[in-house]
């Protein structure tokens, strides 16, 4: 793409106005379709996701606006061990705040994150795309290294370590046993 190409929309895009918020909280829900779950499993390299939805309250307050509230999803993860989709089901409070982008350049020193800074999200040109950030919120309640029913007699039959024997408590226990 080149750089006046514009970039798609996001498979769940749910694009919100600053100025249809109003002063008084608002309260909705998103549900994804058949098409939407599909792009977003590919996306997420899913084997499927069976639903998404979400129930929301969003309320702008003096420089930010706040979005809390609840998704569940129905889908199937790869077991990282065996390689078998396996059913999961995601169930996640969350509480996200849409700040204002700015231009001013980040500090190159080191800062640490409070928890609730790790669900901040920036927004340009008066509007911030709710569904997005449920694929977001998603995407980040997902195991990253899933495993399934049967991971652990899988690992065992291909001779891998267990979490505990392959950490390095399980480093020196395997020495002391050699020790006598």
């Amino acid at each position: 793409m080149n750089a006046s190409t514009p970039l798609p929309p996001p498979e769940l895009s749910r694009i919100m106005k600053l100025s249809d918020i109003g002063g008084a909280p608002l309260t909705d829900k998103i549900v994804a379709d058949e098409e939407q779950r599909q792009a977003l499993a590919k996306r997420f390299d899913l084997p499927s996701i069976e639903t998404i939805e979400a129930d929301y309250r969003l309320e702008a307050q003096e420089h930010e606006i706040r979005m809390t509230g609840h998704i569940l999803s129905d889908l199937h993860q790869t077991c990282a061990i065996s390689g078998q989709p396996f059913p999961v089901q995601v169930n996640e409070a969350f509480n996200i705040i849409f700040v204002e982008k700015t231009d001013i350049p980040q500090s190159e020193e080191e800062i640490e994150l409070a928890a609730e800074d790790c669900d901040v999200i920036e927004y340009e040109t008066a509007q911030i795309d709710l569904g997005e950030a449920i694929a977001q919120t998603l995407y980040l309640a997902l195991d990253p290294y899933p495993r399934g029913p049967d991971a652990d007699q899988i690992a065992q039959k291909k001779g891998l370590k267990s979490e505990e024997e392959a950490g390095p408590f399980g480093a020196l226990s395997a020495l002391k046993d050699k020790l006598g």
